[in-house]
């Protein structure tokens, strides 16, 4: 059996910092920048790129639609 890896990317300059990202992800593999977007929002990015298993929960609960998951099996 195949072993999915999943990827995100975010457009930063939509996300607004509201984390509600962060909480949904089951493997904790989101967080928080220290830099601010052009609209002075910190945005979510991927701290634990290894951990991500694509399960797209952070995708669908993020209000503004800035997370897009990407799957590739391993």
């Amino acid at each position: 059996m195949a072993k999915i890896k999943g990827t995100i990317t975010v457009n930063t300059e939509r996300c607004k910092g509201c984390e509600v990202c962060i909480t949904a992800c089951p493997t904790n593999v989101l967080g928080m920048t220290k830099e601010v977007n052009k609209k002075g929002y910190h945005y979510a990015y991927m701290l634990n790129e290894d951990d991500c298993i694509g399960c797209a929960s952070c995708g669908l609960v993020c209000p503004d639609g800035c997370i897009t998951v990407y799957k590739t099996k391993i």
